[in-house]
């Protein structure tokens, strides 16, 4: 028998013996709907809280008036993409006006009020504690884990054990032939992507299910300047507030291991002399790692140059201090401008400005959650070969080649990742062999679709999102697998659903991630009242280093020549991609 109850408030459901084992947990077939809080009340007992959902009723499946008329009016996903990637001519008009700031506001509320905040769960609370708050050794979660004691891995769906990854990598994602991204998505921004995105993506397997050794949950540049003080300290000159450096034919490089003698991971065979020493450990293992590390760097030492100028009184510290915050806010602005907006493939030009959120209702703190460490998984970026110069290099040459840097210069990597094309990620079967391995390897923290929604966003996928890829073949091979729909797994899921038109991937990752990456950067603290100001970045010279950046600028002002640079290959430019030429540097 259940209680009624009206909007909002707790409804107990006890669960008929014959439909759940005496030992069964009741939340594990995950019976409350729509982000509803399932609560185990005696032994077969359940309570659903269907607080500000817009739900109501035993399992939050009955929808309130205004629910009822936000769904019934609100359209789909696809009717927003479409619509902001066609009729560029609407759009060109639309950018010119102040509409532009209106719509930017209207995304930044609308996505960023879809990540829980402050954080919920972790892997380990599957409800809420002052320990998935607080402890920030974890990755927080939007939807808890499953509880230990349900019958299988995704609650009461599915088969007692998970397919074998090597198995699934090897039938569902490895690439058979490569297939270029349609809208011409270059290395430069698969280097940048996997650059960035390393400063707060780090695992660690070794303290257990669900942890991270980023101390910062954001954009803190961890990558370049050491997640921790004492890496911080080894990697800095402590002169003008700069980075150490090496200067080879005339140009900056990071240094070597042998004078800054951070920890890296290299092969042993490489000797400390060829080890370039960086803010992230794993950083040698590419040269378009390398090639970014370097451009940071030289920007670092560059700003700290303009303020030592300005600022001749300034100590050490504060140079270094403030350089940092200026290059927090470059990235920022790059991220937006350049890389989401390539991203998105949106006719309406993105703006990095932060004050349009003062006045709102917004926290300025982050936290990274699983499910986008997850999802930010895009290996199919990766081509089957890189082309330097027209010169052809194989993963084995390619990998740990300590020299390719300083042989070719940066700008040459510059121009020959921006030319080179990358894959596709979405679709099933991108991925190079040589990468797969990393596919395999993320099962370790397998995370469950749980027949649920992330809070405000698209359900979770299916398997029946999988025949919209026309595979209907291996949508069944995958029901075989798993034994039931709704067990399929959230990674897998993703890379199999069918790419938007002209996407690089579907729906749900773009509808999943956009909140994710969205929040984490206006989250910022440089993006708060207290922060957004001339004084904070030195003056009204470094605030404009920050409201100006953009992709192009950071290359050109730190080379001598300034080479093709963009996200796209130039071919694009001419095939409906939003920027044409390069990156624009116009706020």
């Amino acid at each position: 028998m259940a209680r009624s109850c009206g909007p909002g408030l707790l409804l107990l459901l006890v669960v008929p013996p014959e439909v759940v084992a005496d030992d069964m947990n009741p939340c594990c077939s995950y019976p409350c709907q729509h982000q509803g809080v399932c609560v185990r009340v005696g032994p077969r007992g359940y309570e659903c809280d269907c607080t500000r959902t817009g739900y109501f009723g035993t399992n939050c499946t009955s929808p309130e008036l205004w629910t009822r008329l936000h769904d019934l009016l609100k359209p789909g996903p696809a009717f927003f993409h479409f619509i902001l990637t066609h009729f560029r001519w609407f759009w060109d008009i639309i950018n010119r006006t102040f509409i532009r700031d209106t719509l930017m506001r209207l995304i930044l509320i609308v996505r960023a009020n879809l990540i829980p905040s402050p954080p919920t769960f972790n892997s380990d609370y599957g409800y809420i504690s002052w320990e998935a708050y607080a402890n920030v050794s974890y990755y927080t979660r939007v939807l808890p884990p499953v509880p230990d004691d349900c019958p299988t891995p995704m609650g009461t769906k599915g088969k007692q054990q998970l397919p074998d990854p090597q198995l699934l990598a090897e039938r569902f994602l490895l690439r058979q032939k490569f297939q270029a991204d349609p809208r011409g998505t270059n290395l430069m921004f698969a280097f940048f992507a996997q650059h960035f995105t390393h400063q707060f993506f780090k695992t660690s397997g070794k303290m257990g299910r669900g942890f991270t050794k980023a101390l910062g949950h954001g954009v803190d540049l961890g990558h370049l300047y050491g997640d921790n003080l004492q890496r911080q300290h080894q990697l800095r000159l402590f002169r003008d507030g700069k980075l150490k450096f090496q200067v080879v034919d005339g140009e900056v490089y990071p240094p070597t291991v042998t004078d800054a003698p951070v920890h890296m991971v290299y092969p042993s065979a490489i000797p400390k002399e060829q080890q370039l020493a960086m803010g992230q450990e794993v950083f040698g293992l590419l040269p378009g790692l390398c090639m970014y590390t370097t451009l940071w760097l030289r920007e670092h030492n560059r700003v700290c140059d303009i303020l030592k100028r300005e600022h001749p009184t300034w100590s050490d510290e504060q140079l270094f201090q403030t350089a940092r915050l200026i290059l927090i806010g470059e990235t920022i602005k790059i991220v937006i401008e350049d890389y989401v907006q390539h991203l998105s493939g949106y006719f309406l030009s993105l703006k990095f400005d932060p004050e349009l959120l003062f006045g709102t209702q917004f926290q300025y703190r982050n936290r990274i959650a699983v499910e986008f460490n997850q999802l930010y998984h895009w290996h199919g970026l990766m081509p089957d070969s890189f082309i330097i110069q027209e010169k052809e290099y194989s993963y084995e040459q390619f990998l740990y080649n300590t020299s390719m840097l300083m042989d070719y210069g940066v700008e040459a990597l510059v121009e020959s990742f921006s030319k080179q094309v990358a894959g596709r990620i979405g679709g099933g079967q991108t991925i190079n062999a040589n990468v797969l391995q990393v596919a395999v390897g993320l099962p370790r923290s397998r995370y469950p679709q749980q027949g649920q929604s992330l809070p405000g966003m698209i359900p979770l996928l299916k398997l029946s999102d999988v025949h919209l890829a026309g595979e209907e073949e291996k949508a069944a091979e995958l029901e075989e697998l798993y034994g039931d729909i709704d067990a399929l797994e959230f990674y897998l899921g993703l890379l199999l659903e069918k790419p938007q038109p002209n996407g690089i991937f579907g729906e749900s990752m773009v509808e999943i991630g956009a909140p994710f990456s969205l929040k984490g950067l206006l989250g910022n603290p440089i993006c708060s009242p207290e922060y957004w100001k001339p004084s904070t970045f030195g003056g009204a010279t470094g605030f404009e280093i920050v409201k100006t950046a953009s992709l192009e600028k950071l290359v050109c002002l730190n080379v001598k020549k300034c080479p093709y640079v963009a996200f796209h290959v130039p071919d694009a430019a001419e095939n409906g991609s939003p920027r044409r030429g390069g990156p624009s540097t116009e706020l």
